[in-house]
């Protein structure tokens, strides 16, 4: 019989997030996992091309092996670029202090 392990899978939307444990074989990787979960039947957003993911919070490849009790963490794109929203924070505020 196969080993089995505990994982997590977590992802968030601003309104929303999930976080879905489930049992996987030992040896299983992150992509395996996330097919497995049934989050991107959920999910449909999710593009196992275009996200990134990551095990607490540490970016990792998708065919990366799982170890018991890791969190797959499934990112989504940036809306803005974090320079530039830093920029348009330092301009709203000097407008507002004005």
């Amino acid at each position: 019989m196969t080993e089995s392990i505990e994982v997590e899978i977590a992802y968030a939307l601003p309104e929303r997030q999930v976080l879905k444990k489930l049992q996987v074989p030992a040896g299983t990787n992150v992509e395996q996992a996330i097919h497995h979960s049934g989050i991107m039947h959920q999910f449909p957003e999710i593009d196992l091309n275009e996200n990134r993911f990551g095990i607490f919070s540490k970016f990792v490849k998708r065919e990366a092996v799982l170890q018991p009790r890791d969190r797959i963490e499934i990112y989504r794109p940036l809306t803005v670029d974090p320079k530039e929203a830093r920029r348009l924070r330092v301009t709203n505020k000097k407008i507002n202090q004005q």
